[in-house]
């Protein structure tokens, strides 16, 4: 059963966009996901096709009509029935990687894209749609994101990136940052590959790359080391005094 993506959006010319190319690309050919984007103004009831109105209490730009919304996805919702209801916002949870791997074993996901100031905020208090972020900056619109949020989940699928282990230590999957990476040629200006990688001890490189993702995420990431288990209490600067 493939991954069935239906996004809802202003501009259904986005998709599938950069995910036609490459693995998530050649999946889509293969059928392990499909795409269906949705035009929002074809739920729209007046000869202009208006999704939008000014927001209440004044202000600048234009709110995104709860009417117009509830339509296109309770319709979208009724297609694809139990099919998790997200809409893309920076007033979401910031999406992580277990977020990803939950929906990527699931049947597929409904995205609502936002426009303009955003979207009534009585459909989220009507509908259980679950806003999503990825990251604290802005967007023109809600398919960047989205499409972002289903490369994420492509690359999972079954068969799609080939070796079922291929994603186990990449960045977040451990809740670490993934260790540095090198391959020829053996010196570049200067800079050699590190010797413990061209020993041929399996077990050195295991732990080099353990301590190395251990040290970039504490010096990069100390949000995300405070969260690792059986991470030590140790700040950024004293992981970097440790390391010289």
């Amino acid at each position: 059963m493939s991954f069935a993506a239906t996004i809802l959006t202003l501009y259904p010319e986005m998709f599938p966009g950069p995910l036609g190319h490459s693995l998530a690309g050649r999946a889509l050919a293969e059928g392990r996901w499909c795409c269906r984007p949705v035009q929002i103004r074809d739920y729209a009831t007046d000869r202009h096709r208006s999704v939008d109105d000014t927001p209440a209490g004044g202000g600048a730009g234009m709110v995104m009509r709860a009417d117009i919304l509830a339509r296109a996805v309770d319709d979208a919702a009724a297609q694809a029935p139990g099919v998790p209801l997200l809409a893309m916002s920076p007033r979401g949870r910031p999406l992580g990687q277990a977020r990803v791997r939950d929906l990527a074993a699931g049947p597929g996901a409904i995205i609502l894209c936002g426009r303009f100031e955003g979207i009534d905020e009585r459909l989220f208090e009507a509908r259980a749609i679950e806003p999503v972020s990825i990251g604290d900056y802005i967007l023109s619109g809600g398919e960047m994101a989205a499409l972002t949020l289903l490369d994420a989940c492509i690359r999972l699928l079954p068969g799609v990136m080939g070796a079922a282990h291929s994603g186990d230590d990449e960045s977040f999957e451990t809740g670490l940052l993934e260790y540095p990476h090198y391959t020829r040629p053996r010196e570049w200006e200067g800079r050699t590959i590190p010797e413990v990688l061209r020993s041929g001890d399996h077990a050195a490189i295991q732990a080099w790359r353990k301590a190395r993702a251990q040290d970039d995420t504490r010096l990069r990431r100390p949000d995300l080391w405070e969260r690792h288990e059986g991470a030590r209490v140790q700040s950024p600067s004293g992981a970097r005094r440790q390391k010289e």
